[in-house]
């Protein structure tokens, strides 16, 4: 059984739906750390290591000192090299630790839009029998900014974002996904929409309609889930 290290910033973000199945499916255990209020243990008995999102930005440690730690113990990971999953504020904290900056993104993405996948993508083992053309489901106001470091390869975009997902060059198994797929069920779409509503009504010149979001929960439950399971089997390969 592969053992993956789950980095989890809030607790009604934790593994999605659709992350659970696929974890049971494809014999993975997952071990989540609450890393805001869990010390996050020696991390060598794990294959891979996968960094949820959440409500901080990276930069905000003065508010969210816990993420000294986490950025420490990213930088460790990745001299171990070993096999790494960022989303969201995951995929941020895994770019900036291989030095991408992050900052405000030209528009705030929240609820299902339509990703592609670049050539680079499309030639990826984390994207294979994946379609070039997939739903996303997006809850972000910060992203990977330009310029991109030149070690950095795009394997997804999308109107709303340049980088949806990325690699390292010579090192496949570093993957970060701008995305939250993993919790596009919509019973967890739901869950976020209550839990998140404050911040969802902070967002300027942005009408947000739950109703609406949900409405494409429903549309992509299908695509999502397996778009993203398969995601899983080939992260899981590459552990």
């Amino acid at each position: 059984m592969i053992q993956l290290a789950v980095f989890q910033h809030v607790w009604w973000e934790g593994p999605g739906k659709f992350l659970l199945e696929a974890a049971a499916k494809y014999n993975a255990k997952l071990n989540v750390i609450k890393v805001w209020h869990q010390q996050i243990p020696d991390l060598s008995p794990y294959d891979g290591l996968i960094i949820l999102g959440g409500g901080p930005n990276t930069n905000q440690v003065d508010d969210y000192p816990f993420l000294l730690r986490e950025k420490q113990a990213i930088r460790n990971w990745l001299q171990s090299d070993r096999p790494c999953l960022g989303i969201c504020l995951g995929h941020q904290l895994l770019a900036e630790a291989l030095g991408g900056i992050i900052g405000p993104n030209f528009c705030y993405s929240v609820g299902f839009i339509d990703g592609h996948l670049t050539s680079a993508g499309r030639a990826h083992p984390i994207f294979k029998k994946v379609d070039s053309h997939l739903p996303l489901f997006k809850w972000h106001g910060q992203a990977i900014l330009p310029p991109v470091p030149s070690h950095f390869h795009i394997l997804a975009t999308s109107k709303d974002c340049q980088i949806e997902a990325f690699t390292v060059q010579n090192r496949p198994y570093l993957i970060g996904m701008q995305f939250d797929n993993h919790a596009a069920a919509p019973e967890d779409v739901a869950v976020w929409l209550k839990e998140d509503a404050g911040w969802l009504g902070s967002i300027p010149d942005k009408n947000i309609s739950d109703q609406q979001i949900m409405a494409e929960a429903a549309k992509n439950s299908a695509p999502t889930e397996r778009h993203f399971k398969q995601i899983f089997r080939n992260f899981i390969r590459l552990a």
